[in-house]
Parts: structure tokens; C-alpha cells; sequence
């Protein structure tokens, strides 16, 4: 356990951490992790590692970390759905899919208007049990994170899949959409767009949609936030509202009115993260080659 680095923004950002808390390390030896999902009913948190075509799983009771499935097709972004279901994002499986309780997977998207889509990214289920998903190139850029291939789709999109298995387009009008999540009351939606990995004069930013009143489609698309060290990738929101982020130089936590609170430093550049534990108070980071984890005064939603 190590002291974490805090860096203050707003004085709000000392309500919800916990200074006495110490930076864990649950483990070592990736070559990019990401996708990090907790399981209450097992107590346990799994999280790809990408280039090596593998999902690991961490015990919360024992600590230990075990290999959960390898190959895996190079997994990306995962949640859990309102039925306790791993939902994942699949690089070399070009697709979304579902783990079910008997451990049988299903493929619930991997194709939009007769081409197959790129490489989902990541994940979120909304509560009337829709999937909704982000679709950039990372995935069949090289051979590194999946299986290079040309692009089927434009990469500009997130989709949304309905109860009915229907795919949907509901965002047309980013570079390359990455991370996703709700506002509590689900009439927000917010995607990190990371085209600056394409295009330089692309901003690394987080922007943010006024869902339909009928929950399937979203409109109004403006700038949130924008990153001064790297890009947003992963991020989830907290009870009050809050927005946790990654970031090139940690964790960036925003207010619900985009003010930056402060950041939790870290010594790699973290892909994702996501709220774990009993009482959903714990920060699981995903940090290049490691898996950290804090406790902070929030909880998750």
C-alpha cells in the first residue's frame, strides 16, 4: 500500500476522498488493461488485458488473481447487466456479447446495416435493459489489440441495442468514440472522444447528450469537458453526480457542472475504471501494466 498523490482543483475535491487511504495494487504484469467490472454477488472484479488476448479475475476476499479466459477475443470494455451478466466488448470478435449464467456466451451485436462493426469498445446498460456501446477502429488498427482489418464502419458511432436485439445508431457526430455512462437520472448521456490518437487537432474531451424522451435516441450534443494531460477514456459516475475519469496522469474527478475537483495521480497512464466493494466506495483503476485500487467518500452508481 502506498500514500496516493492528490491534486486539488476545488476545495469540494477533499469531500470526497479519503486522505488516510492508501493506493493498492492488486496486480502487476499487463501490457495495456482496461475494461474493469465488479461482480457483487461473487465479490470479485475482472478486467481485460488486452494485447495478451486475456481476462484476469481478483478475488476480494483471498486477493488472489487468476486467469478468468484466455484467449478471449481480445476483450475490451465490460459491465454487468441488471441480471448480474457479464456484457463485453470484443476487439477480435468484431462484436458485444453476453456471458450467460451457465456460462455460455452470446452474441447480441456484431454487424449495422449488413458490415460488421469495427471493434467495440465499451459498455453500458441502461435500466431498462438496453446496451449501449461505442465502436472506434482501436481494435483491427494492428494486430496488437485484435486482428487488422479495413473498416467496415466509419468508427463516428455509438449504438444502442434494444430489448428486441434491434442495433441502433444514436451518435453520428464524434471522431472516435470511447468511454460511456448515465447521469443518474439517465437523461444525460456521456462519451469520451478520443480521435486525437488519429487526428492531432482533434480536442480529448467528454461530451454530453439530453436523451429522448421515449430513451432511445439522444440529441443536443455539446463539448462537457475537456483533458489537459492525455485523453478520457474510461470513466464512471458517482451518487451525487460526480464524474471519475481516466486520464493520461491518473484520475480526473469532475463536478456535475464540469468543474475539475481534482485528480488522483498515478504513474501510468490509466485506460478505465469503475466502483467496487460492499459498499461501492472502493475506486478500481485499470493503469497501463497494473490494477490499483483506493477507497474514496463516494459511492458508486
Amino acid at each position: 500500500m502506498t500514500k496516493p498523490l492528490y491534486q486539488f482543483h476545488d476545495d469540494a475535491f477533499s469531500t470526497v476522498i479519503l486522505p488516510t487511504a492508501g493506493m493498492d495494487t492488486l496486480w502487476t504484469g499487463g501490457r495495456w488493461t482496461e475494461g474493469p467490472a465488479y461482480f457483487p454477488a461473487g465479490r470479485y472484479l475482472i478486467w481485460s488485458d488486452i494485447p495478451n488476448d486475456r481476462v484476469m479475475r481478483w478475488d476480494e476476499m483471498s486477493g488472489a488473481v487468476a486467469t478468468f479466459e484466455q484467449p478471449c477475443r481480445h476483450h475490451n470494455g465490460h459491465t454487468v447487466d441488471t441480471l448480474g451478466r457479464l456484457i463485453a466488448c470484443e476487439h477480435r470478435g468484431r462484436c458485444v456479447s453476453r456471458y450467460e449464467i451457465d456460462g455460455t456466451r452470446t452474441v447480441l451485436a456484431d454487424s449495422y446495416d449488413g458490415k460488421r462493426l469495427n471493434s467495440p469498445n465499451d459498455v453500458v446498460v441502461k435500466s431498462d435493459g438496453s446496451i449501449w456501446f461505442t465502436d472506434p477502429s482501436y481494435g483491427i488498427d494492428s494486430d496488437y489489440e485484435g486482428d487488422a482489418a479495413p473498416m467496415e464502419q466509419d468508427g463516428r458511432h455509438v449504438y444502442r441495442i434494444g430489448q428486441d436485439g434491434t442495433v441502433s445508431r444514436v451518435i453520428d457526430d464524434m471522431v472516435q468514440p470511447n468511454g460511456l455512462a448515465f447521469s443518474i437520472d439517465e437523461k444525460t448521456l456521456y462519451v469520451a472522444d478520443t480521435g486525437q490518437t488519429h487526428f492531432p487537432d482533434c480536442t480529448p474531451k467528454i461530451r454530453r447528450y439530453d436523451v429522448a424522451e421515449d430513451g432511445r435516441m439522444v440529441e443536443n450534443g455539446r463539448d462537457f469537458v475537456t483533458c489537459d494531460s492525455g485523453l478520457f477514456d474510461g470513466f464512471r459516475l458517482d451518487t451525487a453526480g460526480n464524474i471519475w475519469s481516466s486520464a493520461g496522469d491518473g484520475v480526473h474527478c469532475y463536478a456535475p457542472d464540469g468543474t475539475l475537483l481534482g485528480k488522483i495521480l498515478i504513474d501510468e497512464i490509466v485506460s478505465n475504471l469503475c466502483f467496487g466493494g460492499p459498499k461501492r466506495n472502493r475506486l478500481f483503476i485499470c493503469a497501463t501494466t497494473s490494477v490499483r485500487a483506493i477507497y474514496v467518500n463516494a459511492r458508486g452508481l
